[in-house]
């Protein structure tokens, strides 16, 4: 029998560059909660084809055979919506593995306003141009994330005069955000827009639905006159766009994440 529980980090999954970001995590995991065993589990059908990885359910298995009585599991999510209910409902199930789901990286209001403080190091100042935070939003109107979803838009547009927040799917529609951004900027006070991305992978939706050349944000953007731009980073393969996983405050906050959840199981 293993005496520590198990950590179990439940990814949506990486075809490409996020397995660098996952690496991260896990060195700092592995240093934060030494003696416990790490698992990634992961929960894209479709990247699990591609790269052979293990589904949340197989790692799972895999805990309970190696002889784990109990398990936090990381939703490595950054909203609480239908993905995070999918991945209670799959920890629940294991009668054999007494096992707590951790909370997602905007799980509460405090966490939220931790986060938007932690990107606004990259936001440019007001007076010099706008920000536009990237939500990856859902398609859903009853999913829950929605709540968070729009409750972010109001808050950065309480707090800043200068911040804006879209969504690639459902709400804030961004569509209607960057006419909203237009009809609030006339054309010779435009200057530079920012997209910050609230994911923590810059993989696809980053490269061709914000930053693409054809049929993205950067390019609607352009049509209004906007000089577009999108936070970097320096790599061996020539740079990058930089997503929340680059922010070393956010890898903490998922370590607390797994902290609380700890806390949250029962002594045996």
């Amino acid at each position: 029998m293993q005496e520590k529980p198990a950590i179990i980090i439940a990814a949506f999954g990486s075809s490409r560059g996020g397995r660098k970001a996952f690496g991260t995590l896990q060195r700092l995991a592995l240093k934060r909660f030494n003696g416990h065993r790490l698992y990634w589990g992961y929960t894209s059908e479709i990247i699990r084809r591609k790269t052979g990885d293990p589904s949340l359910t197989a790692i799972l298995e895999e805990a309970a055979k190696a002889g784990h009585r109990q398990a936090v599991v990381l939703p490595l999510q950054i909203f609480p919506g239908s993905e995070y209910q999918r991945i209670c409902d799959i920890a629940g199930r294991f009668s054999s593995l007494q096992a707590v789901v951790g909370e997602t990286l905007l799980h509460r209001w405090s966490f939220v306003k931790e986060v938007v403080d932690t990107v606004s190091r990259d936001f440019i100042a007001e007076g010099k141009g706008i920000n536009l935070l990237a939500l990856h939003g859902t398609r859903m109107a009853a999913d829950p994330a929605n709540i968070v979803y729009l409750g972010l838009a109001q808050l950065v547009r309480a707090l800043y005069g200068n911040v804006w927040a879209a969504s690639l799917e459902g709400i804030p529609d961004h569509r209607a955000v960057m006419a909203e951004i237009a009809a609030s900027y006339g054309a010779g006070v435009r200057r530079r827009i920012r997209i910050i991305p609230m994911m923590y992978i810059a993989g696809l939706h980053v490269e061709d639905d914000l930053m693409g050349e054809e049929d993205s944000w950067k390019r609607r953007l352009e049509d209004q006159g906007w000089s577009v731009e999108c936070p970097s980073l320096e790599a061996g393969d020539g740079g990058c766009y930089k997503s929340l996983a680059a922010y070393p405050d956010i890898q903490e906050f998922f370590l607390q994440r797994i902290d609380s959840a700890l806390r949250r199981l029962p002594r045996l």
